[in-house]
């Protein structure tokens, strides 16, 4: 039995930008939004959930509400791909229901899942809790030990 190399996708700006329903950072990128989300005040940061791991960050909630900070990536649902959140400005090359099928069936996680390309990351965010300032800040301390 032959076995099957995977292929990158390439990906190529989208011409109709997809609404935001998610802010992913990784490496200092995602440092820089915990500390962002960190001066949120109290009511805002109600209106976020989120999933973290080492050297990511994902929030998800309402488009007007998603913090920015430089090199953020925003994440929305393309109606043909339900199960993944894809970088808004930027669409796969290949069809997006082929790519969730291929990446679900690699990924062997919980759906829904980030994807994002330039890091290469798929974040499994179906575990989403909602933004608590101390867990954050636990996160964040532990992602800045050296």
């Amino acid at each position: 039995m032959e076995s099957q190399e995977r292929q990158p996708v390439a990906w190529r700006p989208r011409s109709q930008p997809l609404p935001a329903l998610a802010v992913a950072g990784v490496g200092p990128v995602a440092l820089a939004l915990a500390r962002r989300v960190l001066t949120a005040e109290d009511a805002v940061l109600a209106r976020w959930s989120g999933v973290a791991g080492p050297g990511v960050l994902v929030l998800l909630g309402d488009t007007e509400s998603l913090p920015w900070v430089d090199g953020v990536v925003y994440l929305g649902r393309d109606a043909a791909a339900p199960s993944l959140l894809l970088p808004c400005t930027l669409a796969p090359e290949v069809a997006p229901s082929l790519l969730e099928r291929a990446l679900i069936s690699r990924a062997q996680v919980g759906t829904p899942l980030a994807v994002l390309p330039r890091a290469g990351r798929l974040v499994p965010v179906g575990a989403a809790r909602p933004v608590s300032r101390v867990t954050l800040g636990s996160w964040l301390a532990r992602q800045e030990r050296p």
